[in-house]
């Protein structure tokens, strides 16, 4: 994953901050960050559709925990896809507003990008929806489908599904952060993401929904008008995401002697 508001980048250990981008770089950055969020949701919604819904693949596949399996797979890689993509090489395809958080906190991402970033990804979550629903009709607001919204599974409480959201988070973070650190494991980055986001799918799905992003579950939930838990799935991301970045990793820098990460730009 890139990190910076660039094209290319490089991990180093270095006590500067990230370069200041011009408004133009940001306003072109935050226009692809929209894209790839709207591309994400409207892919997430039309797998949904097609797993969940009825369809040819729901009949030969009841069994949730195996739908959610192969919705994990399909996503994973996906999201890898994104982040591997030439859009996604020059905004960093957070696509996740806990992601863009985070990368801030570790001096990686510049704060000045943070909040348009998280305004384009909630943009794009509604649009990526509603995009999904001009192409497949009104399956998409089918029960079974519900505009690919997220819910906790019986029993589950706003506090213990705040908790949970926000442990995934944080250690989605640690695991990035850290690969961030090695410039062997920096370009596995992608791989990393999608791969934890598909186990969190397939894994969590019948218990916290498995969201660990804000703006996978802002778009569905505002247009499908479910938004009873709305609040856990945008706030505890973001919790999470900036106590891992803030505390919990730059103590295990301090404790192992390495220096945090940082972003400098590459000419050319």
């Amino acid at each position: 994953m890139h990190t910076s508001c660039g094209a290319r980048v490089a991990v180093v250990e270095a006590t500067e901050p990230p370069d200041r981008p011009t408004p133009k770089m940001i306003a072109a950055h935050s226009g692809l960050e929209f894209l790839l969020t709207f591309a994400l949701l409207f892919a997430v919604t039309t797998i949904t559709r097609w797993v969940m819904g009825p369809s040819p693949i729901a009949d030969v596949i009841p069994q949730i925990h195996l739908r959610l399996l192969l919705i994990g797979a399909c996503v994973g890689p996906l999201l890898a896809g994104l982040i591997l993509s030439p859009p996604g090489k020059i905004s960093g395809a957070h696509t996740n507003p806990a992601i863009s958080l985070a990368m801030w906190r570790l001096g990686v991402f510049p704060g000045v990008s943070v909040v348009p970033y998280i305004v384009v990804q909630l943009a794009g979550s509604m649009l990526g929806v509603l995009a999904a629903r001009a192409v497949w009709g009104p399956v998409i607001g089918d029960p079974s489908v519900a505009y690919a919204v997220l819910r906790p599974g019986p029993g589950w409480s706003a506090p213990a599904l705040f908790a949970a959201e926000a442990v995934s988070m944080g250690v989605i973070v640690c695991l990035v952060g850290t690969f961030l650190r090695k410039p062997r494991l920096a370009p596995l980055v992608p791989w990393l993401v999608g791969f934890l986001v598909g186990v969190a799918i397939a894994s969590l799905g019948t218990t916290t929904g498995g969201s660990i992003n804000p703006a996978r579950e802002f778009g569905p939930a505002v247009i499908s008008g479910q938004l009873d838990f709305l609040w856990v799935y945008l706030l505890a991301p973001m919790v999470g995401a900036a106590v891992a970045a803030t505390i919990f990793l730059p103590a295990f820098y301090f404790v192992t002697g390495e220096g945090l990460p940082r972003v400098r730009r590459q000419s050319g």
